[in-house]
């Protein structure tokens, strides 16, 4: 299991890699959940904004998907909270 800035990283990386954004945020808010039982194993909460053109008439939901389709192999192990907001580039006011 990666350390926390690993962790980042590697999230960051594979959404670049899979979505080509216009903006990426990703934030650690491991801190606000110390103690939380179902993150004992070390893995992080996160929050991500994402835009990208790939979400250009797709469903919120589906954007979703998409991004929790991206980062399967870290879903668990690495992740185990994750919060987005996707936004195609017209909707970002960014």
């Amino acid at each position: 299991m990666a350390d926390a800035s690993d962790r980042h990283s590697l999230i960051e990386s594979r959404l670049r890699e899979c979505f080509d954004p216009v903006h990426l945020e990703v934030i650690d808010e491991s801190r606000l959940h110390a103690g939380h039982a179902g993150a004992k194993s070390g893995a992080g909460h996160f929050r991500v904004v994402l835009v990208s053109a790939r979400f250009e008439g797709v469903a919120r939901l589906e954007r979703q998907r998409l991004v929790y389709s991206a980062l399967s192999d870290e879903m668990g192990p690495e992740i185990h909270a994750l919060s987005m907001t996707t936004l195609a580039p017209g909707e970002w006011t960014g």
